[in-house]
């Protein structure tokens, strides 16, 4: 399953070998390559000409022009829902400021000290919830000003664990 936003309207994707399935409704639907990144789309008895203009897999953004006016379409696949449903989607949007638990659980390791420069990505602490270990990163570039937890204590979700 995937989600698919262009401006305000979400829409679930799925997708099997035979055709693609948008809002529980079978897409009936007919697409040609022209040339690279131009292809040719038959909807409802009418054509569309396609171009892909840039596609970002870090943002999993795409860009496409349809009948040369500019559409953005922005994509989650299963793991960024996951993710979502879990209330652990906004992690990599945070400023350094701090870091806050994303689950609750058990600190079972922590990375960085007081006064230590992390970059971003940098592991700052293992947190162990639902038998699973998870590693908590930086997320930017900053110096520890605070550790508030230490190794073994048990943590609600959204706790502060760290501050820069």
């Amino acid at each position: 399953m995937y989600s698919a936003s262009i401006k305000n309207s979400v829409f679930e994707v799925e997708k099997s070998k035979e055709y693609f399935l948008v809002n529980g409704n079978i897409l009936d639907w007919t697409i040609s390559k022209v040339r690279d990144r131009h292809f040719l789309v038959i909807y409802k008895e009418q054509s569309y000409n396609l171009e892909v203009v840039e596609v970002d897999t870090q943002t999993k953004m795409v860009k496409l022009k349809l009948n040369n006016k500019p559409c953005d379409i922005q994509l989650k696949d299963k793991f960024d829902l996951l993710l979502e449903k879990l209330g652990m989607n906004n992690l990599q949007h945070q400023a350094a400021k701090d870091i806050k638990a994303p689950m609750p659980g058990l600190i079972y390791d922590i990375k960085v000290s007081e006064g230590q420069e992390v970059k971003k990505g940098d592991p700052v602490l293992i947190l162990e919830a639902m038998k699973m270990e998870n590693i908590l990163k930086s997320p930017g570039d900053g110096t520890i000003k605070s550790i508030k937890v230490k190794k073994g204590d048990s943590v609600e979700k959204n706790q502060v664990l760290i501050q820069f």
